[in-house]
Order: structure tokens, then sequence, then C-alpha cells
């Protein structure tokens, strides 16, 4: 009975031993992690004062927009 106790015990260690280094590894296929990427710019829409990242604004001249009806409603 000991023996058994002492295998399992053994297995489980085993099991969490290779959970954690997988963990660690981090994803496969060399897909970025979201937190190590680089904070990007908040802009604000000069029609209804939403912030958005600047990736996702639409520009006109200086000023930004949060989508294009807001564009030509306040360029």
């Amino acid at each position: 009975m000991g023996k058994l106790i002492l295998f399992v015990l053994a297995a489980i260690l085993v099991y969490l031993f290779f959970k954690s280094s997988k963990r660690r590894s981090g994803p496969r296929g060399g897909a970025e992690n979201p937190r190590e990427r680089a904070p990007e710019r908040m802009v604000v829409c000069a029609h209804c004062g939403v912030h958005l990242p600047e990736s996702e604004a639409v520009r006109q001249a200086e000023r930004f927009f949060c989508c294009d009806e807001h564009r030509r409603l306040g360029g």
C-alpha cells in the first residue's frame, strides 16, 4: 500500500512539473504576449469625446474621430 501512495505522489509531481514548465515557456508559434506589447497612444474623438487607440481612429488633418460619420459631422 505504501508503494502505491508513493507512486501516485510521484505521478502528481511529474504532472505538476510538466504543467509549470509548459506555462513558463509561453505560447507556441511565436505569438506575442499581449502584456509585452508597447502601450499605444490614445486619442480623443473631436466630435463625441470618446477615447480610442490611435490605430483605430479616423484622422483628418490634425484631428481624430472615432468613425467616418463623426468625421463628416465634425469636419
